[in-house]
């Protein structure tokens, strides 16, 4: 494993015992939600089960918190018990668009109710590009066990706690394409611009030319220059729906830089009040 355990190579994966880790193909496509699964159905990495953002990773039912809700934790204990999970098994999350559709909400869901998860670091493409075997068809059907999980409040911040944090010295990081952050142009949600206060760093920073995770050196210094001196700790990330801006959390988390949270609800869930303030431009 490299880049501080968080991420994985495609080779080091394969080498892994079979028993010893839970892979978890997260390939999803917001304009097609049933893509992802149908791609899984065609290829996928042997011993792989499938997430769909929507069904498994978001709560759809719940209104008001972005398009992307967390799920309960019982909900969550659920699905990881659907898919097998056992206890001290570690869980590595794939998807083929860097990590950020849906593999680092994953992981970031994970690593919040204490579970040791990576991210395959390039994806899908990277396995591919490895020459390295895949199944096709339905997962394997696996025993379920019973999972009892333990969230950490801590991790997330919701719109209360929000006001507070942007009343004194901490940062929220968007990570949204800059047009959308500026409010250029806004293809999903409600308004254009961002929150008041917010800086930008799109997540596709985090990634080089090739779709993999660029050294822990080079986003440390990068994330340096956009902190502007803030500790991790004071850093919230969002972006459109609470998913992308996992991809931050888990470039910070390679570069070392541990301790900061998401706004769960994110941009959706901030403009669904049209009374809060909207900001546009850099």
């Amino acid at each position: 494993m490299n880049k501080r355990n968080v991420l994985i190579e495609a080779n080091a994966l394969a080498a892994l015992q079979r028993e010893s880790v839970l892979i978890v193909d997260c390939r999803f496509a917001l304009a097609d939600p049933g893509k992802g699964e149908r791609d899984f159905l065609e290829a996928h990495v042997p011993g792989a089960v499938y997430a769909s953002l929507d069904r498994d990773l978001s709560d759809l039912s719940i209104k008001g918190m972005g398009r992307h809700p967390l799920p309960s934790v019982t909900a969550f204990a659920q699905t990881l018990s659907r898919w097998g999970w056992r206890q001290g098994q570690r869980v590595v999350a794939y998807d083929d668009a860097g990590g950020a559709l849906a593999a680092a909400r994953l992981w970031w869901m994970l690593e919040s109710v204490g579970i040791a998860a990576s991210v395959l670091d390039g994806g899908w493409q990277a396995w591919k590009a490895a020459g390295l075997a895949v199944e096709n068809g339905p997962a394997t059907p696996r025993a379920a066990t019973p999972v009892e999980l333990h969230f950490d409040p801590a991790r997330v911040v919701y719109y209360e706690e929000l006001e507070v944090l942007r009343g004194n010295d901490s940062l929220l990081l968007d990570a949204r394409a800059a047009p959308r952050f500026r409010g250029e142009s806004e293809p999903l949600d409600r308004a254009a611009g961002h929150i008041p206060g917010a800086r930008n760093r799109p997540f596709s920073q985090n990634l080089d030319a090739n779709g993999y995770f660029k050294s822990s050196d080079t986003l440390r210094s990068e994330f340096a220059g956009v902190l502007g001196g803030h500790a991790p700790r004071d850093v919230v990330h969002m972006c459109g729906s609470g998913v992308t801006a996992c991809h931050n959390l888990l470039a910070m988390e390679a570069a070392g830089l541990s301790g900061s949270r998401l706004f769960a609800p994110s941009w959706s869930g901030w403009v669904s009040d049209p009374s809060r303030p909207v900001a546009t431009g850099d």
